[in-house]
């Protein structure tokens, strides 16, 4: 039995001890982030065919204007921009975020992609890939892919907040 507590008090103390030194580097005001892109997590589609309004999720590790998601976009399959939708700020606070946009001019059988893009860390691998007709799912697109778009205009101004 002693062995026991022996054993229970030095893993408690151990873990402890690991838990504390943790602490001196997350005591910043910022939040630490939990991945290094901004990802799509949904898409969902409204309107008519030419004049469509993309609603699009985003989770992205926004710790302020120093590192925001600044900017979502549709792409079409060989990396033509078709509509980019600028995000004013950061959503440090409101994750994930959702933001409309468009209007998006595309059929509604044409496959495009939906992806994000953060100001200091460029574009994220997780978009939604699909078609009005067929929906949206998600998928992984190199980041390489079309990166010429990222100066491109529209392009973002300065951050509110």
């Amino acid at each position: 039995m002693k062995n026991i507590c022996f054993y229970l008090l030095l893993i408690t103390f151990s873990a402890s001890a690991c838990s504390d030194s943790d602490n001196e580097t997350s005591n910043s005001e910022e939040p630490i982030p939990t991945q290094e892109n901004a990802d799509i997590t949904n898409v969902s589609v409204a309107g008519e065919e030419g004049n469509y309004t993309f609603s699009v999720e985003i989770e992205s590790p926004d710790l302020g204007c120093n590192q925001y998601a600044d900017w979502w976009e549709v792409i079409s399959e060989d990396g033509t921009l078709i509509y980019r939708r600028i995000l004013a700020h950061s959503h440090v606070n409101e994750q994930p975020f959702t933001r409309s946009g468009g209007s998006v001019n595309i059929t509604e059988n044409q496959i495009v992609y939906v992806r994000a893009h953060m100001n200091n860390k460029g574009y994220g691998t997780v978009v939604f890939k699909g078609s009005i007709a067929n929906g949206f799912s998600k998928d992984i697109l190199e980041i390489s892919f079309a990166s010429e778009l990222a100066s491109q205009e529209p392009l973002p101004g300065n951050c509110a907040f």
